[in-house]
């Protein structure tokens, strides 16, 4: 993957990262050219991933690929719009394929490389779980913007 400059990689040679489920069956590797991160706390987002919030990095899908595991994929959703991509052996969520499969939402947790982007909000903070309190300074949206 070559494209333009990017400031950790003056070359304009982008970082492609790895990611992995907990067992390691599955893993990905995306290009480390995410247009966004959120952190999202939905009732959907804290359901999926059990947390108080999900930290996620979103990219477009054709940056995305499965490195290892393909047979060990579950996937929770519509196949043919937005689902979610979990291990089926240790149910670790990888990712979700969202906007009619045109991005995917890397779950943060789940890179083994560091990422050049942080999270820059906090999304329906309007539904977040009542005994969680942000304590950092990034915008709060009640919605998704």
């Amino acid at each position: 993957m070559h494209d333009a400059p990017h400031p950790s990689h003056p070359t304009g040679e982008t970082r492609v990262l790895n990611g992995s489920c907990r067992c390691g069956a599955v893993q990905y590797a995306v290009a480390d050219r995410f247009a966004y991160a959120v952190n999202c706390h939905c009732s959907d987002c804290r359901k999926t991933t059990g947390a108080a919030f999900k930290p996620f990095a979103g990219i477009e899908s054709g940056h995305l690929s499965l490195s290892r595991g393909e047979a060990d994929v579950f996937l929770f959703g519509d196949p043919n719009a937005a689902h979610d991509v979990r291990c089926k052996i240790c149910g670790s969520l990888l990712y979700s394929v969202v906007r009619e499969g045109r991005f995917v939402h890397v779950t943060l947790g789940t890179l083994v490389d560091e990422p050049s982007i942080r999270p820059t909000a906090h999304i329906f903070v309007g539904d977040k779980a009542p005994w969680y309190t942000i304590t950092d300074d990034l915008p709060q949206h009640d919605g998704h913007e």
